[in-house]
């Protein structure tokens, strides 16, 4: 089932694809990303609403799991080691947080340099985050939903096919007033998106008696 109880929700959108989004989550709060058609990374990054200077941290995330991986129940942690967020629900079961976002700068050294000029993710982040008072400097290091990013027990890994079905979901409840920042993937020279950006939804509702 991909649609929550329509009685707690307070929020619903489309994101088309290859665009930014972003909204503050109440303490409380859960977020629903839908894969609308399959195969699509979702990019995303958490700052603290009260104080941005509080946000993600994808390395004391990933020692907190002692994972390599983002899956149901995973704490989502920020730089201060408060929880900010957890993983509440998911029908994917692949989601990483150790490759980043794609660049203009990334894309020209790994697919050559025509692609150099090429929409991406940073770009969204930049634009996005330009709306809430931050800039370039306050992106970090990323939650990647719905991307395919095996490890191997050297420490090697690479971006392969997403396996994310049409109507895939994952829920992140805010343990904190957080802003959550999406860059819906526009990467179309790796698999992460079938090599073809598709829309997105975004749902967020509210706890039960919030």
């Amino acid at each position: 089932m991909t649609n929550p109880d329509i009685s707690d929700v307070v929020y619903a959108c489309d994101i088309p694809a290859e665009r930014p989004w972003s909204r503050v989550l109440k303490r409380g709060q859960t977020l629903r990303i839908i894969d609308s058609e399959g195969q699509q990374a979702v990019d995303a990054l958490l700052y603290g609403a009260d104080d941005p200077a509080e946000r993600y941290s994808s390395q004391d995330t990933l020692r907190v799991q002692g994972s390599a991986y983002v899956e149901l129940g995973t704490r989502l942690i920020s730089n201060r080691g408060r929880v900010m967020a957890r993983i509440t629900a998911d029908s994917c079961g692949r989601h990483d947080t150790s490759a980043g976002c794609c660049s203009c700068e990334s894309n020209a050294v790994r697919f050559g340099e025509a692609t150099k000029y090429q929409h991406a993710c940073r770009e969204n982040f930049i634009l996005e985050l330009s709306k809430h008072g931050l800039t370039k400097r306050d992106i970090v290091s990323n939650l990647n939903f719905f991307m395919n990013v095996p490890i191997d027990p050297a420490g090697n890994f690479t971006v392969v096919d997403g396996i994310s079905a049409p109507g895939n979901y994952v829920d992140v409840t805010a343990d904190m007033d957080v802003l959550f920042v999406i860059s819906n993937c526009p990467q179309v020279n790796n698999p992460c998106n079938g090599f073809n950006p598709t829309p997105i939804r975004v749902v967020v509702r509210d706890a039960p008696g919030l």
